[in-house]
């Protein structure tokens, strides 16, 4: 028989149940602001049930992303900003999922620590249901794991998942693609959630602090503005102009990800002269001497989402865009061609 006097608790390992608990009851009001007509009943369960919206859809498709935010993370826990890093978290599952012409549903969250510390993780998925509302999809569950040894002290991780749904018909793919067509740029808010690694190396090259300033603003500011959330003017944009083709620009940059939605023999003619480059871009290449195909394969250069359409659609799409909020201009042409993207002006 045991002796009480010596006995082990879960707490006596680093894991408290109590912490977690008491987490799930701090997030209910934040997480009820993102439901959906879709969604039956609410946490707790094992899993989570969401019916699927087939009045109006008539051949449905799931589609679906999962993402994390990188070492924007180290960031954000570095100077205690834990309250939109939950945004970025969504911005890049959803992103992803509205670029093939579909609406987000729900969403899913993992967070995981070596010591759960409850503020901090309210304030995360206080952020992460804000990008649900502002995405329009529901947060319908998640896990936190609490796992000393795995993670230093009170360090973090995030992980998501997206579920969305397309009519089969309408999906959207870039294959419809021509030679002649406009490729739109959609500004970002900053550097979004790519090339972080690169970032804080160059943080201390360039011995910056939380004070510095760049371009007349908070150097840390801008690195830690939240990635913008592109879906609801998308899927207004799709309802309105006919879309040949979207591209998240996450890593890879511009270079890399607008490829993935263009047909073979066909190329994308940037001019970078077609829009403004944010001033935190221009530190970044002077303070690590980076090339300018190095930057925009590694950054979003101040374009965080294209769209392709064809020419005569696109005074429309801009004012479409513009009325919906974002900041659009034309920056590309598509031609024939094999070279991917090419970088002019």
């Amino acid at each position: 028989m045991s002796n009480p006097r010596n006995s082990v608790t879960y707490r006596d390992a680093g894991v408290d149940i109590d912490a977690g608990d008491e987490l799930v009851e701090r997030i209910k009001p934040h997480v009820r602001r993102t439901m959906r007509r879709e969604v039956i009943g609410g946490l707790g369960g094992f899993g989570a049930l969401v019916r699927v919206p087939l009045d109006r859809y008539r051949k449905p498709v799931l589609v679906s992303g999962t993402d994390g935010v990188g070492t924007k993370l180290r960031l954000a826990i570095e100077t205690g900003r834990h309250d939109t890093i939950g945004i970025d978290l969504v911005a890049m599952c959803v992103n992803d999922v509205v670029v093939q012409g579909a609406e987000p549903l729900f969403f899913l969250d993992y967070y995981a620590t070596g010591r759960l510390e409850v503020a901090v993780a309210e304030r995360v998925v206080a952020g992460i249901a804000e990008g649900c509302v502002q995405a329009g999809c529901a947060l319908v569950g998640g896990e936190t794991a609490e796992m000393p040894g795995m993670y230093h002290d009170a360090d973090y991780d995030l992980a998501g998942f997206c579920v969305g749904i397309a009519d089969e018909d309408r999906l959207i793919d870039g294959s419809g693609t021509r030679a002649g067509d406009l490729v739109l740029g959609l500004a970002s808010s900053g550097p979004h959630s790519n090339g972080y690694s690169l970032i804080r190396k160059l943080l201390a090259i360039g011995g910056a602090t939380p004070i510095t300033e760049v371009g007349g603003r908070n150097l840390y500011d801008q690195l830690l503005a939240p990635t913008r959330i592109y879906v609801k003017p998308l899927l207004a944009l799709i309802s309105d102009v006919p879309v040949r083709g979207f591209a998240h620009i996450t890593g890879g940059g511009l270079l890399d990800n607008i490829p993935r939605v263009v047909p073979d023999g066909l190329e994308v003619r940037l001019d970078r002269r077609r829009w403004q480059r944010p001033a935190v871009f221009d530190w970044l290449q002077q303070t690590g001497n980076i090339d300018e195909t190095e930057l925009h394969r590694t950054f979003n250069c101040g374009i965080g989402m294209t769209v392709c359409v064809p020419a005569a659609s696109a005074d429309t799409a801009l004012r479409r865009l513009t009325e919906l909020g974002e900041s659009a201009s034309v920056i590309g042409e598509v031609h024939a061609g094999t070279r991917g993207v090419v970088l002019e002006g």
